[in-house]
C-alpha cells in the first residue's frame, strides 16, 4: 500500500498544476479571477459533498467538532490563499516557476514542522539529507525560475 500513496500522492501533484492552468483559463474567461476562484471551490465542495452522500459517511458529533484546536480550523483560509496566489500569479510567473515556488515552500515548511512537531506532526528531525534536500530545491527552484 505504500507504494501506492507514493503514485496517488505524485499524480496529485500533477492535478494542483492542472487545477491552476483550468482556474487561469477560467478567470480569463470571465475576465474576473475572484468568480474563477468561487467557482472552483464550489465545483470542489460539490464533488466533496456527494462522495460524503454516496459513502454515506456520518456527520461528526458536536464533541467532536468541538475538541479540534482553534487552528485546525484554518486550512480553508490556508487554500483560498493559495488559490488566490495561484490564479493572480500563474500566468505571470508561468506553471514552471509558480509550481517551483509552491512546491519549495511547502518543503520547507514540512521540514520544519516536522523538525519540531508543530501542527500536531510528530517529531521527524530535520538530518542532513533533509536540509541538504531543502537547499537542492532551492537551487532548482533558482534554475527554474530563472532567477
Amino acid at each position: 500500500m505504500h507504494w501506492l500513496a507514493f503514485i496517488l500522492s505524485f499524480f496529485s501533484g500533477a492535478l494542483i498544476t492542472l487545477q491552476t492552468g483550468s482556474n487561469t483559463q477560467l478567470k480569463k474567461s470571465l475576465d474576473q479571477p475572484l468568480y474563477a476562484l468561487i467557482i472552483n471551490y464550489l465545483i470542489g465542495v460539490t464533488a466533496v459533498v456527494l462522495y460524503t452522500a454516496v459513502k454515506r459517511v456520518a456527520l461528526p458529533s458536536a464533541a467532536q467538532v468541538g475538541e479540534a484546536p482553534w487552528w485546525a480550523w484554518l486550512g480553508g483560509i490556508f487554500g483560498a490563499a493559495y488559490g488566490l496566489a495561484a490564479i493572480f500569479f500563474a500566468s505571470q510567473l508561468g506553471a514552471a516557476t509558480l509550481t517551483a515556488l509552491v512546491v519549495t515552500g511547502q518543503l520547507v515548511c514540512a521540514v520544519t514542522l516536522d523538525h519540531f512537531g508543530w501542527w500536531s506532526f510528530d517529531v521527524h528531525p530535520a538530518g542532513v539529507g533533509r536540509i541538504v534536500g531543502c537547499a537542492l530545491m532551492i537551487v532548482g527552484l533558482i534554475l527554474v525560475g530563472k532567477f
